[in-house]
């Protein structure tokens, strides 16, 4: 009897195996690298992988794509050179660092880095406690402020702003290292004045802040930004329209950089052709789902790329007339 138990047993496992396998045989797997949950590239990853999984077939087998949560700019492009997922979130200025070997990437440029497209702008916004005592950039001297970890892209934007304002990194400020949710809870709890977080508008962590406690947005404008826009070229003015988030009343001068949507040159040209074009086929559906959706465009898909298309992505450019 106990010989039959085991045979059967063994049977159930073998045909849990052969299943597994078979269902692996007619996917194939395709991974977005995002942020923090607090931040925009994470929402908005998921429903664009949720698009790719229901669009896309390649060669009768359907693709199956999840996002992933990250760490975002900075480890999305080191985790795309070492082709540990199939594509990734990274903001334009730090693709293009990490292809040169440029800033955070000095001496070890990643050179197999190649763009599927461009997404939405992320707007730099420095939120600070309303009583913080804090007005202006310069006001932050003796405060405490979260910039994320060391030598990721919000770590460099502040180094910069920080510079660009007269200001000193190591004796003016008090820095943080928190993720944008974590610094988030910091401010709650009055144990953070300020933070500096970069991504799509409105920010779930930052509107979940504004609906519970009194914050400010800094406005980020005039000669000190033209200083760091020299330093940082693919910084552009942008405005934070009043009423993105509660309490902000009036429209804030900010800036913003172009998130990108990037992938490695291993990454088979059918998958890369097929995911560009179900992206760029489909904006009203995200649209409808998501608020960034609404700022991607096939018009703009090139806007803010500076390093080398992946050739399936070319394709597709090319015969929407976006590349002659």
């Amino acid at each position: 009897m106990k010989s039959i138990t085991r045979i059967l047993f063994v049977l159930a496992v073998a045909g849990l195996l052969f299943t597994g396998q078979a269902l692996a045989a007619d996917r194939i797997f395709f991974g977005i690298a995002t942020g923090g949950t607090g931040g925009t590239y994470y929402p908005l990853g998921g429903m664009l992988a949720q698009m790719i999984s229901n669009k896309v077939t390649i060669d009768d087998k359907k693709l199956s794509a999840t996002a992933e949560t990250g760490n975002a700019s900075v480890a999305n492009a080191t985790l795309l050179s070492r082709q540990g997922i199939e594509s990734a979130f990274v903001a334009a200025d730090i693709l293009d660092a990490a292809y040169k070997g440029t800033k955070q990437f000095k001496g070890k440029n990643l050179k197999n880095l190649r763009a599927l497209g461009a997404l939405y702008p992320e707007t730099v916004q420095l939120v600070v406690r309303a009583n913080a005592g804090v007005s202006q950039f310069t006001d932050l001297k003796g405060k405490s402020i979260s910039s994320g970890s060391p030598g990721s892209g919000q770590w460099q934007l502040l180094g910069d702003l920080l510079a660009s304002y007269g200001l000193d990194r190591k004796t003016d400020i008090s820095e943080d290292y928190s993720s944008f949710s974590q610094s988030v809870e910091k401010i709650k709890d009055g144990n953070l004045d300020a933070s500096l977080i970069t991504a799509g508008t409105p920010t779930a962590s930052v509107l979940e802040l504004a609906n519970h406690h009194d914050i400010k947005i800094l406005p980020l404008n005039g000669p000190a930004i033209a200083k760091l826009q020299e330093v940082q070229p693919y910084y552009a003015n942008a405005i934070l329209p009043a009423d993105t988030y509660k309490g902000q009343t009036t429209d804030v001068e900010t800036i913003a950089v172009r998130a990108i949507w990037a992938t490695h040159d291993g990454l088979d040209e059918k998958t890369a052709y097929n995911v560009v074009k179900a992206l760029y086929e489909n904006t009203d559906t995200l649209a409808k789902v998501h608020v960034k959706g609404k700022e991607i465009s096939l018009e703009k898909a090139l806007e803010s790329v500076s390093i080398p298309l992946h050739p399936g992505a070319e394709k597709y450019y090319r015969e929407k007339g976006l590349i002659k």
